[in-house]
């Protein structure tokens, strides 16, 4: 009981932090509503149980173990979010579809876990330093998994939820430009925060 409740405390902790996914929802919150968000949430949701599945099966390990792989990934995951920074500046607007014309899909959020270094960082963590704790088989895999998400998926939606909530504060062209400047950086320090 002890392992479940610090690794509820560990995912809390990780999960409400800004990282790639939450700032993302947000961005979507503003430009789309929570409603039109929901596909991307829930994308996130699948596709971080699905690395968190992979990671307690012990693949993240050795994915992150090869420096190879731990640098491709941290290329690849940092090189999105300077991607994402450039698309975010000046975008926010209620009605202006944050990060581009449409909201990211359910499979596109699912397929982006695998390219996130917080998530990978999240998944091998909690794997290599709770699961032990949990037990070794099936059953304490998917009391890991399922903790986890159960954790993350209240993390997630309250990003969405504030997203949307300010949405219409960002009619006003007073709040849109700090408000782009402060989520760019924020995806800035994400991208800068892989290395470190």
């Amino acid at each position: 009981m002890d392992a479940l409740l610090a690794l509820a405390a560990f995912t809390f902790v990780a999960s409400i932090t800004p990282g790639p996914n939450n700032l993302m929802l947000a961005a979507s919150g503003v430009g789309f509503g929570f409603r039109r968000t929901l596909p991307h949430m829930v994308g996130v949701c699948v596709g971080f149980a699905l690395l968190v599945l992979i990671c307690g099966l012990g693949v993240g390990a050795l994915i992150t173990g090869n420096p190879a792989a731990a640098t491709a990934l941290k290329v690849v995951g940092s090189g999105y979010l300077l991607y994402l920074a450039w698309m975010l500046r000046g975008n926010f607007s209620s009605g202006s579809g944050g990060a581009g014309g449409q909201p990211m899909s359910f499979s596109a959020a699912v397929v982006f876990q695998f390219a996130n270094p917080k998530a990978w960082l999240m998944g091998v963590t909690g794997a290599s330093a709770f699961l032990p704790g949990i037990g070794n088989d099936w059953i304490a895999l998917a009391i890991f998994c399922a903790v986890i998400c159960a954790v993350n998926l209240p993390c997630i939606t309250s990003w969405a939820v504030l997203g949307s909530a300010i949405r219409s504060r960002l009619n006003d062209p007073r709040w849109q430009r700090p408000f782009s400047g402060m989520m760019v950086l924020l995806t800035l320090y994400a991208a800068v925060a892989v290395w470190l």
